[in-house]
């Protein structure tokens, strides 16, 4: 179900054929560790220039995200996004304010350090997730009295998301900083309320501006980026 939230030169080529050397070099290139970042605040992980561009909505607290970030790393990550030929924009579709949190934490270290924290949030899920539900149900109602900032904390520190943050190497006042950051929040949240009507869970994919319709498991979208031209 949908949650919207109201936080408001010149080049000439002589020859389509690269020099050896060059080539060579370019295979070598790992794209893993290349991450920009687009306007709307969403991260890049890969090549810019790559044949395939791959969007991806993702909750934290969305068993089907994890279940897919897992499955697909080995060849999305480690061979498609590896070689260059595919890119992978991540945006936020939040769902509660638990997925918030673990947002704000795993976009706290910047583009450097996302792409290891995004994994994280994921291959932890299942414990840090029904630690914070169960946190959440239980003292759900006295922290709905709390400002935003101090909803958020409070919910990370029950479901023991900064232990993440900590992990990855951010320090605790770098953590409650993120966590207070209402402008940063309200940029995530926008992710969601600009997101497409068309999206029907998450994940949801998008595959050079052409949306997957259907498709929320990796073996379904593994085949659509092939013939796309992933390799």
């Amino acid at each position: 179900m949908r949650l919207f939230l109201s936080l408001a030169a010149l080049g000439l080529a002589f020859s389509t054929t690269a020099p050896a050397g060059a080539a060579q070099a370019q295979r070598k290139v790992d794209w893993t560790g290349h991450v920009t970042q687009t306007p709307a605040g969403a991260y890049v992980i890969g090549n810019p220039a790559a044949r395939v561009k791959l969007v991806e909505y993702v909750s934290y607290t969305c068993p089907h995200c994890a279940d897919f970030a897992i499955q697909s790393a080995p060849v999305l990550r480690d061979r498609m996004v590896r070689s260059g030929s595919t890119s992978i924009e991540v945006r936020h579709f939040i769902r509660d304010r638990i997925d918030l949190a673990a947002a704000l934490i795993a976009r706290c270290g910047g583009a450097a350090r996302f792409p290891a924290l995004n994994e994280a949030m994921f291959a932890q899920q299942k414990t840090w997730l029904a630690r914070g539900m169960e946190f959440d149900q239980a003292n759900g109602q006295r922290i709905s009295a709390y400002p935003m900032a101090a909803q958020l904390k409070t919910v990370a520190d029950g479901a023991g998301l900064p232990a993440i943050g900590k992990a990855a190497g951010l320090s605790d006042a770098q953590i409650a900083a993120c966590l207070s950051d209402r402008a940063a929040a309200d940029r995530i949240v926008a992710m969601t309320t600009n997101a497409p009507d068309t999206i029907e869970g998450t994940p949801g994919f998008f595959i050079n501006g052409k949306q997957a319709m259907g498709v929320f498991t990796w073996d379904a979208l593994q085949p659509l980026l092939r013939a796309a031209g992933a390799r």
